[in-house]
């Protein structure tokens, strides 16, 4: 006798979590209607979409005219050899929108390279000053670049006071000690679950609760057990399950802290 296949089913909860960094300009599966009306059905009432080339940083901001819908002004290190002085302008001009609450996705790829390190740092500092002088939080990526990453946040921590979060954390553990001691916040999304993911599990379990996001970064890195799937924020609800139960802690009082978290850190969300 065969054995039954374990449905797959997205946990549901009295209050979702909030969804803290995903890209929905580049979700293809549905139509965005149809995205954010699961998202709803989940519980998932509050996305953060996030700006990454100076080719999106308007759909960003077009698509927050969703009420559900929040989003952030930036440049990720691959684009960073795409900035102009418009560029960064733009950013200015932009960031006071009541529903545009953090200066990201900025920071450092040495990975792939898509753009030169010198640009990249070029780039991260620059953005990291216009969040000093408008007083709002960063979404940093990095990516072997931890040293880098680190001499320039030093650089910045004092007088960047509302901080912000290092997201889809896969560094080392080093560099997470670094920035909570400086008082940045972890992202945490499907990757967390993979098999093969034990080094970001490592870094969860030095995280304490009240400095870790949720987020997806659909719709990228699918969480198991619906891999192979495009990603979407309303699969954040398997996160929160999965690092409830690595932390042995109930989900719902997980939910309701990384929501308050994110409140806190994002102070435009309502």
């Amino acid at each position: 006798m065969s054995k039954k296949k374990k449905e797959k089913i997205i946990p549901k909860y009295t209050v979702g979590p909030i969804e803290t960094h995903c890209h929905l300009d580049y979700l293809k599966g549905q139509e965005l209607i149809d995205t954010l009306e699961k998202c709803q059905e989940y519980g998932v009432d509050q996305i953060v979409t996030i700006a990454v080339s100076p080719n999106n940083l308007s759909k960003v901001r077009e698509l927050t005219k969703n009420n559900i819908v929040f989003g952030t002004q930036g440049i990720h290190p691959h684009e960073a050899k795409e900035i102009t002085p418009d560029t960064y302008e733009e950013i200015k001009a932009n960031i006071s929108h009541e529903k545009i609450v953090a200066v990201g996705e900025i920071g450092l790829d040495y990975y792939y390279e898509f753009s030169d390190p010198k640009i990249q740092k070029e780039a991260f500092e620059k953005q990291l000053q216009i969040a000093v002088d408008s007083d709002m939080p960063v979404v940093i990526h990095t990516r072997e670049a931890d040293e880098d990453t680190k001499a320039i946040l030093k650089n910045f921590s004092k007088t960047l006071k509302r901080k912000g979060v290092i997201h889809s954390f896969t560094s080392s553990k080093e560099l997470a000690e670094f920035c909570l001691s400086e008082g940045f916040n972890i992202g945490f999304n499907g990757i967390v679950t993979f098999k093969n993911a034990q080094n970001v599990r490592d870094v969860l379990d030095i995280v304490p609760l009240e400095k870790l996001l949720l987020e997806t970064d659909s719709p990228y890195l699918t969480p198991v057990p619906f891999r192979g799937r495009e990603n979407a924020p309303f699969y954040l609800p398997c996160v929160a399950d999965y690092i409830a139960k690595h932390k042995d802690i109930d989900a719902q009082e997980l939910i309701e802290i990384a929501n308050k978290n994110a409140k806190e850190l994002f102070y435009k969300l309502t």
